[in-house]
């Protein structure tokens, strides 16, 4: 199959291009490299170094003898991205390309409506491009588990079946995102679906969970096909943070009381559910929706796992929660669909936390210690 990954110079795009490649796919990359500007404008960069996309792709041919294209762009010029679509003809198209931290959307009017405009309007592009060139062209989208926030029920894949005075109904289940970002996923849920219904589209749509972890048995083959390893507390995912500060001798910092659940996948997972949706695509007019997640954990139960696999001491410090959200809630997700397609979940090891140490421990002189506190309030923006 020919499959454009959108974002795929990214944390999570590159090792999704490269495995979807060394399965046998044909695979273009298409970027705009605004999270590398991300990095200049927070002064900060990935703790493992990582190569310009045209060496990466270099590289991997030098690795593998496989190709993968590549355009350079922006989703929000419409006429670039109608023709990237155009020229590359792909069977399905897999979209990252979005600003995808929620305490970046945070920091202020000028983040949020940024986030808000890159993330709504580049989708929206996206689908007048599929609808308007190949409507059989599958989307697969990424989303997050944060579009649900925390309701007090079990969160069903996407989907929810109601009875409401005596009358059944098939509905998109409820959604209580939790920041500026989180709402851009939840517009474009919606955005999607209506253009599944309404033009006859298909479309996955992937609600992620938390990813871990740097490598896949791709990016692995070479130092120069590393994927970038965030660690700072605005784009850095829990658990990779929690590892970086064990390494460092900086206390874990657990927001709150650290009772918050979170789902939590392997990024060696988050690349093989790709592929199980790009190879099983939806059918025309429907709106697919699977929780992309292998297992629940709190963040203090994470923080006591990390600080119980690191040979030597490690404090855990709890902080005032920067966050808006419930400090402790039920949370039982359904997450069957994935499975049902093949998919054979890497839980959270001890042997993965252990070589996570040994990456950081190589790289931790490019670590800025000062950016691993939070400095984004969500109240931030209210006058005292």
């Amino acid at each position: 199959m020919r499959v454009l990954v959108l974002g795929g110079d990214g944390y999570l795009g590159w090792p999704t291009a490269l495995h979807l490649s060394d399965k046998g796919h044909e695979v273009a990359v298409l970027d705009n490299f605004a999270r590398r500007g991300y990095d200049v404008e927070l002064g900060v960069e990935s703790l493992v170094p990582i190569e310009s996309l045209e060496d990466r792709i270099a590289a991997w041919h030098e690795v593998s003898g496989r190709t993968i294209g590549r355009y350079e762009g922006d989703l929000l010029d419409a006429e670039f991205l109608f023709a990237a679509v155009r020229d590359f003809a792909p069977d399905s198209i897999v979209h990252y390309a979005e600003q995808r931290s929620a305490p970046y959307s945070m920091i202020d009017r000028e983040h949020a409506v940024y986030t808000q405009h890159n993330n709504v309007i580049g989708n929206l592009n996206l689908l007048y491009a599929i609808a308007e060139i190949d409507p059989s062209i599958h989307l697969v989208k990424l989303g997050t588990m944060g579009e649900y926030g925390t309701p007090n029920v079990d969160i069903e894949e996407g989907w929810l079946d109601l009875e409401h005075k005596g009358r059944k109904d098939r509905v998109l289940f409820p959604k209580r995102p939790g920041s500026f970002y989180h709402l851009t996923k939840v517009h474009d849920s919606h955005n999607i679906e209506f253009t599944c219904r309404a033009w006859g589209l298909r479309a996955t749509d992937l609600n992620q969970g938390v990813v871990y972890g740097q490598q896949t048995p791709q990016t692995a083959l070479d130092p120069r096909l590393a994927t970038r390893f965030d660690y700072d507390a605005v784009f850095g995912t829990v658990l990779n943070r929690f590892v970086i500060q064990a390494v460092l001798g900086q206390p874990l910092t657990v927001y709150g009381k650290g009772a918050q659940t979170r789902g939590l996948i392997d990024i060696r997972d988050t690349v093989e559910c790709i592929r199980l949706a790009v190879e099983n695509p939806a059918e025309p007019g429907e709106f697919r929706v699977f929780n992309q997640m292998t297992e629940s954990m709190s963040v203090a139960a994470i923080a006591d796992l990390v600080a119980e696999r690191f040979p030597g001491p490690v404090q855990i410090e709890q902080l005032e929660n920067p966050r808006t959200e419930a400090p402790e809630h039920y949370y039982n997700v359904q997450h069957t669909g994935l499975v049902g397609l093949g998919l054979a979940p890497h839980l959270l090891s001890d042997t993965l936390i252990e070589s996570m140490f040994d990456i950081v421990g190589a790289n931790k002189h490019r670590v800025n210690p000062e950016k691993l506190r939070p400095t984004v309030r969500w109240r931030g923006a209210l006058k005292s």
